[in-house]
């Protein structure tokens, strides 16, 4: 099943990522300094997860592929993992579409 996990960085941020049935990351946020934010992060996973139009496909100069996802305002809400293709990155997008309305939530801030 797939879940949104927040954890607290180093640094003392939040940061969520949104995990695929396998576990694998699909999807990774910025640093956020109240846990609030954080949640409201994942929301906006949720609201615009499944308009394309929100992922911003980008090649790096090494070859490899990546994608942001953002708001209505332009403000990045994650970014996924380097790809090796084009075609991975896009898999990639379609299981942020799959997985981002997931409502399952995993806090491992709280011990």
């Amino acid at each position: 099943m797939a879940k949104f996990v927040v954890k607290t960085r180093k640094d003392g941020e939040f940061q969520f990522d949104l995990k695929a049935s396998n576990g694998q990351v699909i999807l990774t946020s910025e640093g956020y300094s109240a846990k609030a934010s954080c949640m409201n992060g994942i929301e906006s996973v949720r609201k615009n997860s499944q308009e394309d139009s929100r992922y911003e496909r980008i090649e790096a100069s090494t070859g490899r592929w990546r994608f942001n996802l953002k708001a209505s305002n332009g403000q990045v809400i994650g970014v996924s993992e380097a790809y090796e293709s084009k075609a991975g990155m896009e898999n990639g997008i379609e299981s942020v579409k799959k997985n981002g309305q997931t409502q399952d939530v995993e806090d491992s801030t709280v011990s």
